[in-house]
Parts: structure tokens; sequence; C-alpha cells
């Protein structure tokens, strides 16, 4: 050997002449097949990199020493036997030659030193094998003439591989994944076929195949199956080295993969805990199972009670009638009633403490109503008056996150921390564009076989969404706020360039960006030869590649051009297409422009806005034209808020119309109508109108309040609390009213003094709801979902208000219609009267004899008794079990009203996208970065943590129905290591000139550049140390080249990106980071509870990740990741609205039995019975919205509120009106309270209440059908039916024993040797 000649010309002389001699034994071990470089391939035009070919020569392998050896070493380590005793068929140029293809490779696969090594033994057993001939077989050779001599190079060969070798390798390299993309790194390596279809075979003849750009000749690699020997030349052995598994370390010491690029590698991980099933008991639902025990038990229950109360009634038959005498007294309704005397010892303490209560109250009330009275033109409004001058100062919130997030709720602080470090998350205008009836077509494509193009894949249709997205990207308006023409670069989402964009540095995401948003580039064509077959390639090659290989800056045709859009990101193919099996049979396009999120002060604010606006009327227009041939659906950030306070205007109407009919009822149902000629005097319409305005004044005066100490206002306040306190003051006002009408004035009592009176007996019970009402609301505003603490507010001011105006100016209204009607004057024409005068006795209207005569009897039958509490025993039973499957949830579509564009983008957002929306894993400040233990806990490549946060991301993403990410996190700290290795010629330092040892942009020649800014590690591992971290960083932030093309800027805060500036170098090694984030993607998301779950889902795996974090030695014990994306701030309130909905209502049943009992006497039986009542009309309100389909959100639960104080009028004027009756029987006394006050009730709640409510019906929005109409009407109807069909028949079997005092003055007793009145 030591006797070779060693010049290159006399190398290529004797492999000529060995190629003669060999011509009949080339095939065996020890001898070459090629050597030495003959210059470059003649037959590749454009490559990526130099296409150098060897010579072909068929002489012995080489001894290999001194730098020769040290370079094999170096580059092909598994040939290395030691100096002298290595030989090898590749000189040092072809090293040299290989080490910069392998370069280019391992940049791509480096995060698996596994992968690396065995891609590297592939081609160095093709390059340099010591015994070539036997693997490799030379098929194309082509005489050229090179350094002045004529020589024969190879330009093709046939490398015989086994398919253990191939297959092992492959396996070894299949998972490897590139972080920013989410992808894997051998899509970009196995041309047609991507990641899904690559196999061994494929993936090697990407490698082989000239056409690439990377490989200098064609080789055709043969997988040869062990025992094999078919098609196998004589003398070939198919090549079976060892190949390394991806969980092995290499033998240069380089480190195993990481979990996310090798299965292998990954953990033992239990399977995630699948989330609990339905509670079952029984093998059946668990709910229904305890439903109907308890259905049974109340059923024998009550049975039993009836039984029981049969034995007691005919044992007292059979014991001595023991009333004596009787006397005669009038109840407190003024009927007669005979009564037995009985004895002292009978009169119970809370027959006592009642009577004191009543009597107190009604004196109080009594000599109140007479002052009123008689002074009506002197009450004084004077606090209503200054409270509504708060009304000047009002501010209505109509911000969602402020409406629904409370300010400190955890979403809220999470959302204010990531704003104050990063920009607001940005503001998103789309437009989602099919072409329904466009037939697809078979594109038979030269490089990726036939592929199936959906109609909307059409050029001609492409051309247009080009017009269009450039009419749009041209939108100029004049701000009067910049004071200057404003176009979209003034607002618009610049990643790469936030602090002076261009046109062209707008985030613009579409299909078009893959050609640059260039026309010429989507008209481009050329014709391709591939494998000997030349066909033309156009924008349908380019488009397939760039959709499998989103990152690359030049795709695999001939037409050469950049994947990349024009702002210098990638487009992943799921924001460009959807509705897709694979990306060209996609149903639809998606165009999408996003512009900065400014907060409302900034007058850039009002310029995205108008910019928005400009955009809908292109868009709106574009879509009526009848050229247009796409079928789209749009949407703009503006547009959820624009359609909500659009309808809510729409709608305003409908709420006028419902309290003018509310009115209109009311003026009519207050009149006594003795007789046709008295109908102008007998009417109530002033009264009626009086009831209105101190309602209207009530509510002012809250809302003015309110104003006054800053406490803002909603929509949903101005549409709720009116309709609640119309509700609770018209029932008021009839009993208040009919009270009066069938009240007779006594002998000589004056008007004044008979109003009065009738207050002294009314207004104890307009008492005892106003103040329970008022009490629930003030309690229910210790709610901290905001929208619902200020209704609770808001709305117990103004029930409040609206007693003390029912105190005094309605009763002094009342009293001024009374004089007018006892003067026959007629109303509105107060100067004409007429000569009927009005009749002296009683007037009790139309409902009260009917339900006295025909109602109460048929209600209080036996037998109608026991069905009525079995049914409603039932239907209690039935509700709870579905109150247990009620829908937790407000779909975002449901604030639109109905025919709202909205609407349309809600239904193709969800049937179109593939993935849903972004989300961050952001983390606090108290982690270190800089170092390699902190590097560790992050990353995701070779050498890190295998339970990093990437990698726990990674590990959730592969159960996307449980943990609801589709796509893992890309991770800034990966990039950074990955542009920082030495392999990747991305971190480069001036050798020469005046910047020496300087950062050298990739744009600079390697020849200025030949430092790289870290040495390689023997294991494959890169670490910076801190200081280089810090020193490189700020470069790594602004490079815009060699970088996954993500938004790496604002992955990082301002605290790390102000490293780019002046720092002094003391300031760079100190300063950490205050905040970091990682995106992710949300899957498809499409309702609330999914929307719900996936946040539920995200903050499990973000505390997981912190705990682990928290382990990395020099971590601040507070240190915190969190997960954020828009969204959270919306549906964070479901993670709890259901305790906290139990625990507001609750409180706000509280006062109801309190208040209840105490204005009653301590009667704590009439008090439980009133309570017990409510809550089964809130319980059966519930489980009819179950049926109705009206979900449980925080809408649902501000009306559930609103059905506890509804509910009170329904319920506690009879349950006081039967707990104060003396009659002889609970059915009498039963009997008496549904006459009296039920009619009252009806009149003045259910009448009062339905009208309106039907009117709600024709409102357009669908909040308000479903929330207030349906809603409204479930509680009015409940109410209704509780309180006038089960609460008597309730309190006709377990009602207070009969009350001996008269509810006015006095006891009847029965006093030893005498008959005495007490």
């Amino acid at each position: 050997m030591s006797c070779l000649p060693n010049s290159h010309t006399d190398n290529v002389l004797i492999g000529v002449l060995l190629t003669q001699v060999l011509s009949e034994g080339q095939v065996q071990p020890g001898q070459c097949a090629f050597y030495e470089e003959c210059g470059k391939n003649p037959s590749i035009e454009n490559p990526l990199i130099p296409p150098i070919v060897p010579c072909l020569s068929y002489t012995p392998a080489r001894a290999l020493k001194g730098a020769h050896y040290l370079k094999l070493k170096s580059v092909c380590p598994m040939l290395d036997r030691g100096e002298n005793a290595t030989l090898a068929c590749c000189s040092i140029k072809q090293l040299r030659s290989l080490e910069l293809s392998l370069t280019l490779s391992k940049a791509v696969l480096i995060r698996c030193p596994s992968c690396a090594e065995n891609f590297a033994h592939l081609h160095c057993i093709n390059t340099c094998s010591p015994n070539q001939t036997q693997t490799v077989n030379v098929t194309e050779t082509r005489n050229v003439t090179y350094m002045g001599t004529n020589v024969k190079v190879v330009l093709g060969y046939q490398a015989y591989l086994s398919t253990a070798f191939a297959e092992g390798s492959f396996k070894s390299c299949q998972n490897v994944r590139i972080p920013a993309t989410g992808g894997f790194a051998i899509s970009t390596m196995c041309g047609r076929y991507g990641a899904k279809l690559c196999t061994a075979q494929r993936w090697y003849d990407f490698q082989g195949d000239s056409s690439n750009g990377l490989a200098p000749l064609d080789i055709d690699f043969k997988l040869i199956p062990p025992g094999v020997t078919a098609g196998v030349p004589a003398g070939m052995v198919p090549y079976n080295g060892r190949t390394l598994r991806c969980n092995e370390t290499t033998p240069t010491g380089g480190e195993v993969c990481s979990c996310q690029d090798c299965q292998e590698s990954c953990p033992l991980m239990p399977p995630p805990v699948m989330p609990a099933g339905p509670f079952r008991l029984m093998g059946t639902d668990g709910f229904l199972v305890i439903s109907i025990l308890l259905l049974c038990l109340l059923l024998v229950a009550f049975l039993l009670y009836l039984l029981v109360s049969c034995w007691v009634k005919a044992k007292e038959k059979q014991d001595k009638e023991r009333w004596t005498g009787k006397t005669s007294a009038k109840d407190q309704n003024g009927n007669t009633v005979t009564q037995p005397l009985i004895d002292p010892s009978e009169v119970s303490c809370t027959d006592k403490n009642s009577l004191a209560a009543q009597e107190f109250l009604g004196s109080l009330f009594q000599s109140w109503g007479t002052l009123m009275a008689s002074h009506p033109l002197k009450v004084n409004l004077f606090l209503i008056r200054h409270c509504s001058f708060g009304l000047m100062y009002i501010e209505l919130t109509t911000d969602p996150v402020q409406l629904w997030s409370a300010p400190n709720s955890r979403a809220r602080k999470e959302k204010d921390f990531h704003d104050k470090y990063f920009d607001p998350f940005f503001r998103t205008n789309q437009l989602i564009l099919t072409a329904p009836g466009r037939k697809g077509h078979i594109y038979d494509s030269l490089l990726f076989g036939r592929q199936n193009f959906s109609g909307i894949l059409e050029k001609d249709l492409l051309t247009q969404l080009l017009a269009l997205q450039t009419r749009i990207q041209n939108i100029e308006f004049w701000s009067s706020d910049l004071n200057r023409t404003a176009t979209l670069k003034d607002v618009c989402f610049a990643p790469l360039n936030p602090s002076n964009p261009g046109m062209t540095d707008c985030a613009v995401n579409s299909l078009l960006q893959y050609f640059q948003n260039n026309v010429t580039n989507l008209d481009a064509k050329v014709n391709m030869t591939e494998l000997g077959v030349t066909k033309e390639v156009d924008w349908r090659d380019h488009f397939i590649y760039c959709v499998n290989s989103p990152l690359s800056f030049k795709d695999i045709t001939d037409l050469g051009m950049s994947c990349m859009a024009d702002y210098g990101a990638p487009v992943f193919p799921f924001l460009a297409v959807g509705g897709y099996e694979n990306f060209t049979n996609a149903e639809a396009l998606i165009l999408t422009f996003s512009l900065n999120n400014y907060n409302r002060d900034d007058p850039r604010f009002k310029v995205a806005l108008e910019w928005e606006q400009i955009f809908l009327n292109i868009v709106q227009e574009y879509q009526r034209d009848p050229s247009n041939n796409f079928t789209f659906a749009y949407m703009a950030e503006r547009s959820l808020e624009d359609e909500i306070n659009r309808t809510t205007s729409e709608d305003i109407p409908i709420f006028m119309i419902s309290y003018l009919v509310i009115f209109i009822y009311i003026a009519v149902a207050l009149g006594e109508y003795t007789s046709f000629k008295r109908i102008l005097v007998d009417s109530k319409f002033l009264v009626g109108l009086g009831g209105i305005l101190v309602v209207g004044c009530s509510v002012l005066a809250s809302m003015g309040f309110y104003a006054w100490i800053g406490i803002p206002s909603s929509l949903i306040i101005l549409q709720v609390v009116p309709f609640l306190v119309l509700a609770v003051g018209a029932d008021n006002i009839f009993i208040f009213v009919l009270e009066h009408q069938r009240d007779v004035r006594r002998l000589g009592e004056t008007r004044e003094m008979q109003i009065g009176r009738v207050l002294g007996n009314v207004a104890p019970s307009m008492l005892l709801c106003s103040v329970s009402e008022s009490i629930c609301f003030f309690l229910g505003a210790l709610s901290t979902m905001p929208a619902v603490k200020s209704f609770a507010l808001y709305a117990a001011l103004a029930v409040l208000m609206d007693f003390l105006l029912q105190m005094t100016a309605f009763v002094a209204l009342l009293s001024l219609d009374a004089r007018r009607q006892d003067s026959n004057r007629c109303e509105l024409v107060c100067c004409v009267r007429v000569g009927t005068r009005r009749p002296m006795k009683p007037n009790e209207g139309l409902l009260m004899p009917l339900m006295r005569k025909y109602y109460a009897p048929v209600l209080l039958h036996p037998v109608s008794r026991v069905v009525v509490m079995v049914v409603f025993v039932i239907m209690f039973c039935c509700s709870i079990f579905l109150m247990f499957h009620v829908t937790v949830g407000l779909d975002q579509e449901l604030a639109m009203p109905q025919g709202s564009y909205m609407l349309e983008y809600f239904k193709y957002l969800y049937k179109y996208f593939e993935v849903g929306i972004p989300t961050y894993f952001v983390t606090t400040k108290g982690f270190n970065f800089t170092s390699a233990a902190g590097m560790d806990a992050v990353c995701s490549s070779v050498g890190c943590d295998q339970f990093s946060l990437t990698q726990k991301i990674q590990y959730a993403t592969e159960y996307p129905e449980l943990s609801y990410l589709a796509v893992p996190a890309n991770s800034w700290v990966d990039d950074f290591i990955d542009w920082l290795n030495p392999g990747s010629k991305c971190c480069r330092l001036y050798t020469l000139g005046s910047e020496t040892g300087n950062f050298c942009p990739a744009s600079e020649s390697a020849w200025v550049c030949g430092k790289r800014c870290i040495k390689a590690p023997a294991n494959g591992v890169v670490r910076p140390t801190v200081e280089q971290f810090n020193r490189f960083l700020p470069d790594f932030l602004v490079t815009s080249r060699c970088r996954h093309g993500d938004d790496l800027s604002s992955a990082v805060s301002p605290g790390v990106r102000s490293l780019r500036f002046g720092c002094s170098q003391r300031c760079r090694v100190c300063l950490r980071p205050a905040a970091t984030r990682f995106m992710a993607y949300h899957t498809s998301l499409t309702n609330s509870q999914e929307f719900t779950k996936a946040l539920e889902k995200t903050r499990e795996l973000a505390h997981n990740i912190t705990m682990g974090m928290r382990e990395v030695p020099g971590t601040a014990p507070d240190f915190e990741v969190f997960p954020y994306t828009v969204t959270y701030a919306f549906y964070e309130q479901y993670l709890t609205i259901v305790p906290e909905g139990l625990f507001n209502i609750s409180l706000c049943l509280l006062p109801t039995f309190v208040v209840c009992c105490l204005l009653l006497g301590m009667d704590l039986r009439s008090g439980l019975l009133n309570l017990f009542t409510i809550i089964m009309i809130t319980v059966d309100t519930v489980g009819i919205m179950t049926l109705w389909g009206i979900d449980y959100n925080a809408v649902a639960l501000i009306n559930l509120v609103t059905a506890v104080g509804i509910s009170v009028e329904f319920v506690s004027h009879l349950t006081r009106s039967f707990a104060l009756s003396i009659q002889l029987t609970h059915i009498e006394r039963a009997k008496e309270a549904t006459a009296t006050m039920g009619s009252a009730v009806l009149a003045g709640v259910a009448m009062t209440n339905l009208p309106g409510i039907i009117v709600l019906a024709f409102a357009k929005a669908q909040l308000i059908q479903i929330f207030f109409f349906r809603l409204n009407l479930i509680i009015t109807l409940l109410g209704m039916a509780h309180g006038l069909i089960f609460l008597p028949v309730l309190l006709s079997y377990f009602g207070t024993e009969k009350h001996l005092c008269d509810g006015q003055t006095r006891c009847f007793l029965w006093l030893p040797h005498s008959h005495t009145l007490f």
C-alpha cells in the first residue's frame, strides 16, 4: 500500500487501468467501485448543494492515516478500525463533501443522535466501505473532462441493503419531530409521500433522487429480505450492519433520543384516567334510582299521614263535645265567623307573638296610611329624585369579559398577566369559503402521483380569492384618531416586525401565502423530469408539497418556490384549508386577517374598529355580487359585540310593547265596573299608570344610586330588573287596591281613615314579600360573577324603593283617586261628573266569587287534595332527576339574533375547522432558563427531561379526546438549541473584518463567518453556558432566517426582548425572563361543554407541569405555569357555576323563611311550608329547563334568583292569609285564603306577567326567547300552579292549627264562671 501513487492524476490513471484489469472479477471484498471526486454532475441543474460525483475506480481499498484517517474517524466513526488498520474507498475530499451533505440532514435529525448516526452509517457505507463492490453496483457513468483529463464519472448506482438494516434505520428516524410544526422531520425527506405514507423504501428512494437538489447522483436502493438471492448480482452481499435503536446511546457518546422523537424512549406511562362515567346504582342511572326511592318514601309517608289522620278524626268523634259556648267575631278579612270559646291555656305562645306582631305592624301602617292619604300632595320624593340624578354618571358594561369574569378570578388574573407581558390576544377577522356544486378533478402529479383535488381547489377560484384578499389588504380610510390615512399596516398583527411593519409584514393567513400572494407564482409552471418521465409541474405540485412541509424555503419541484408566507412565517395547512381528510380534497378555504388587540382607551383601538367595519362592508358587498363563485361565512372581531348591541336595540320595542300590554291589563283589571254609566268613574287608568311609574321610578332610583357610587350597569339589568320589580309591584298594587274595593267604610270613618285601615291590613303582607325579596337579592350579590352581582344589587334596592314608593306615593295617588271616585268624576276628564252614585257595598270583583264558589271547593275536595299532592310530589321527584341532567353552559351562537351572519359563521367554523383555538402555556418569573437543568425541564430534544414541559404537553396530545389538545406546543427553547447547534450553521461568528468575534447573520457568506457560536458536544446534547445563553439569545430573537418561522419574538416577555438593546454584559448575565409562553392548539371545540372541559384539562396539565418544574434547583416557590387563551375568561364560570348557583339560591331562600317566621310571630311551621313550596318551584323550574332545552348558565342563574323572588309573591301572601285566618278547620281556612288572597295573587302576579311574557316570544334575540320568554313563562306558570293549587292543599294538610286570635285585636278565651271576650 505504501507504494501507491499519491497524486490525484496518478490515482485517476491507475483507476482507469485497474478497471480494465478487474472487468471480469470486480465484485470482491476489499475492492472499490469508485474513488475520489471528479467534478460536478453535468445532468443536475440548480442544486441546493454542489453535486460532486466520484470517479469510476475499481481499485483496492486504501489504508488511511494522518489527516485522512482523522477525517474518516470524525465523519464515519462506524468504519474506524484504528490508524493504518482502517481501509476505505473514499478520499479526504469525498469525506469533506460527505460531511457537508450529512450536516444538512443532521440539522433536521440531530434531535435524535441514533437516527443521525444511522443516517450517516448508510451513506458512509455507500461512499467509503472497503467492500464497496459487494454492496454497490455502478449503473450509469459518463466520460467528462476534469482538470484537463478525460475521466469516467459515476452518475448512478444500485445500493444493496438488507431489509433489517433499512427498516432499523428508518424506524429510528420515523418519529423525529420538528417542534415548531408538531410535524415529523421525515416528512421533508420522503418527497411526495410525507410522513404518513413514508416507508423505508420510499425514504431511501427520495435520498437517492438527484432531482431533490440534495443528492449528487442517482442511487437505486435495493432492499433485500434475508435469504433472498433473486435479483441480486453474483457476488453482491446486501449490507446488513447493525443499526442503533432510537433509545440507544451512540458509540460516540450521543444520548438516547427523547420520548417525543422516539416511542421506545418514553417511560411506561399509565393510561390516562378516563373521565368518571355517569353515576349509576343497580346498573341504571343513579339519580333515577334516588328519585324513585324519594318518590316512594314521600308517597308512603303521605299515605301513613292520611291513615293516621283518619284514625285521629275517628277517635275525636267518640270524645264528648267540648265546646259549650259560641261567640261571634270578625276575622281580618271582615267575614263573620262563629268561634267557640276556649280555655286560656290553649292560646299558644305563637298565637300571642303573632297577635303582637300583627297588632304592631297593623297599627303602624294604619297610622302611616292615614297620614299619607290625608296629605297626598305633600308627599316628598326627595330621596328618589336625588338618587335618579346619578343616572348622569351611569356606565353600561358591554365587554363580555367584564360581565362574566370577576376581576379577582383566576382567569382574569391570568389574562391580565398575559396581556401585561405580551400583547393581548390578536383580533381575528376571517372568511371561510366553499364552492358547493363545483366538481373536483384528478391531477396526475409527476412527483406525488394521482391526487384528488376538490372543487374549491381550482385555479380560477384561487385567483378570485387573491383579488378579494388584495382588495381587503389595500383598505384605506381617513382616521381622525391618527389624523391621517390609515391602512392595514397601522393595526395589523406583524409578529416578525412589530415595531415598524410594512404591508408584507402583516399576518394574513391563507392558501395563497404558499405563493406569497403573487399571481405570477400561482401561474408558474415548468417541465420537469423525474425518473425518466417528463411532465409539467404547476401550482398544484407546489401546494401538495407545502401543505406537507409548510416550513420549507424551497419546494422539491423545478419551480423552486418557497412555502413560507410573505410575512416570514409558515402557514400551517389547518389554517389555510378546512373540511379535509387529505389536504387536496379540502372543502373550504380559510382567509384570516389578524390585527393587534389594543386596549379600549388606546386611539388605535378605534382605528382597528374602523378597519373591521370596512372589512365587513367589503365582504358583504362581495357576497351580494352575482359574479361571486363562493358561498362563504365571515366574521370580524367586533361582530359579536355588534350583533348583540344590534339585537338589543331592535328588541327594545318588544320590551316596550310588553310593558304597554302589562299597563293596559293593570289599568283595566283594577277597575270596579259597577255599572256601564260609571265605567269612566270606576276605571283605574291613572292608578295603573301610577303603579307603572312607581316601578319605573324605583328602578331609576336604584340605577342612579349605584351610578353615584360607581357600580356599572349592564343591558341585562335594563331588561330584567324592570320586569322583576313590575311583577312584585303589580302584585302589591292589586292586593292593596282590591282590598280597598272589597272593604266598606265603617260608620264615622273618613275616606283617609279607611285607606289607612286597609293599608294596615295588607301592608304587613306586602312588607313580608318585599323584605324577603330584597334580602334575597342582597345576599345574591355575594356571587363572584359581576353580571349576577350587579343584577342582585340593582334588583334588591329597586324592590326596596318600590315598597317605599308604594307606601308613600301610591297611597297618596289612591287617596286622590278615591276622592275623585267619591265625587263621581270621570277619569282623565275630572270636570265631568256622572249622576249614578257609587253603591255602598263591597265590590268583590269577578275572580273572588268564582274562586270562593267554584274553584276552592273543587280544589279542596278530599279526592282532589290527594290527587294534587300525588301529582306535585311526582313532579317534584321527576324534576330532581331532570335537575341532575341539566346542561351547563351557554353556546356563543345563542347570543346572536336569528338571521345573524354570525350564526352561519359558527356553522362553518364547527364544520370545517380541523383544529381549535391556540392556547399558550405561560410561565411566570422565578425559573432559570439559562441553566442546563432549566433548559432540560422545558425542551423536548435529545438530552431533555422525559417529563419536561413540552414533553408532558406532547403526552397529552396523544389522547386528544381526553386532553382536548390537538397539536403539541412548540418551544422557543428547542428552537434556540437547534439554532445554536453547530450543525445547523445558523449561529456563526465573524472571522474576518472589523466584526471579528461578533454574531454573523445567516445571510453572510461562509467565507467571512467561519466559526460556530459553540462547539459540537461529543454526546450530541447542545446546551449553552449561562454566558452563551445571554449573549446569543438577543441575536436569536431578531434573526429572521434559520428559524422555524414562529413568532419567537413574542414567545418571550419584554424583559428578555430588552436584551437586544443596550444592556451591559452584567445585565445580560443577571436578567431572567419575567414570562415566556409555549403555544399549542386545542382540538376543534364546538360547544360550551367542550370549551369548559378543555379549560379544566389544560389547567390540570399546567399544574402538573408546575409541580415538576418547581423541582429544578433554583426555581422560586411561587413559580407557576398556567394555560391561557382568549376564551378561558368566558368559560371559567362554568367550572364553579353549579356550586355557586346552589349557594346563591340557598342564600336567597334563607330570608324567605326567616322573615316569614318573624313577621308571623315565630310561626316556624308556616315558614317551613312557605320555604318548601318555594324550593319546589325552583327545583321544578330547573327540571323543566332540562326538558325544554334551556341550559344552566349565568343568565339562567339570574332568572332562577328572580324565580325565588317571584315565588315569594305567589306563596307568602297566601301563607300569611292562611296563618291569620280564624276559620274552624284547615280546609275552611285554606278555602278562605285561596278565595281572598289567591284571587289577588292570580290577578296581580300571574295575569300581570303572562301577557308581557308572551310578547317576548316575538323578540329576535335567541337569548331573550330562551332565557326571558321560555324561562319566565316556566317560572310564572309553576309559581301560579304551586301558589294556587299545591299550596292551599299543602296548608289544608299540614298548616298551622287554627288561629285563636282574630288577627286584629282580640283572642277568644274561656274564663271560669263567665263568658268573656278578652
